[in-house]
């Protein structure tokens, strides 16, 4: 992985969030290519859970005050970071007063999604790329953890499909069996197609659950990485059913060794 550049993009992370199997992958895999030599950055939502004090985050202010349009809308974009010492890894996180700002991380204190979870994921993903084209690095890699982040792959591959600057990148897609129950907003599709995504390349999406949010973004992948031991097994046949690199499921301790030879081996050839 020496000098290989590598761009993180997760839901959750930790120490920032709880341990699970998403926020824990999220962090061992960049602390792995950081010890092999290569470049790192990585990217997560500023959920409001996140204790900026704590965590010392501080706003990027050359990197903020950008606007995204999300359905119609102007989003301000502000860009925070943190550095977790112990690995000297710095982490970028993506706010926005209107959609990070609340205490929960996905769901209210009753436990239901947030109606506006799908715009959150679109403004998460165009924050990443809007950012990284700021800071003008080029990521060899691109590695997607957990379903907020699942709609960079279609964005990075179809909005963004003009940019130099992902002109050679290649997208890897995490799939996990931590999602979430029941459905986004049914506007997400118009919302995506707003942004002049043609309608056929998210056909999944008229049922916005979580299986099909990850069809959309292995879809659009170049390598798949089976993070869970069981997914279910219609992701299962949908991954299968795809002429790309998988590495399946590998236990935490072996992942290091596993994941770069798939990105060397598999990835990157």
């Amino acid at each position: 992985m020496n000098g290989k550049k590598i761009l993180f993009v997760s839901s959750e992370l930790v120490p920032y969030l709880p341990e699970n199997p998403v926020s824990l992958m999220s962090y061992e895999a960049p602390r792995m290519v950081n010890s092999k030599g290569g470049q790192i950055r990585i990217f997560m939502p500023r959920y409001g859970n996140i204790n900026e004090r704590r965590h010392q985050l501080h706003e990027v202010i050359r990197l903020s005050g950008m606007n995204l349009v999300i359905n119609d809308m102007d989003m301000p974009l502000i860009i925070k970071v943190a550095s977790i010492p112990k690995e000297r890894i710095q982490v970028y996180f993506i706010d926005n007063d209107e959609y990070f700002k609340r205490k929960g991380t996905f769901t209210d204190v009753e436990g239901n999604l947030f109606p506006d979870n799908d715009e959150r994921a679109i403004f998460f993903a165009k924050g990443v790329v809007e950012t990284v084209k700021k800071l003008n690095w080029s990521p060899d890699i691109i590695h997607v953890h957990g379903w907020m982040a699942s709609l960079l792959p279609l964005y990075l591959r179809k909005y963004y499909a003009d940019e130099p600057i992902f002109a050679d990148s290649k997208i890897v897609t995490s799939v996990y069996d931590i999602g979430f129950e029941g459905e986004l907003d049914n506007g997400i599709v118009d919302k995506i197609v707003f942004d002049g995504i043609p309608k056929e390349d998210i056909g999944a999406l008229a049922t916005p659950n979580y299986n099909n949010l990850l069809k959309v973004a292995v879809d659009h992948s170049d390598a798949i990485i089976l993070a869970s031991e069981a997914i279910s097994d219609e992701l299962e046949k949908h991954i299968a059913n795809l002429s790309k690199p998988v590495l399946p499921y590998v236990s935490f301790k072996e992942t290091e060794e596993a994941y770069a030879n798939f990105y060397n081996s598999e990835v990157l050839k």
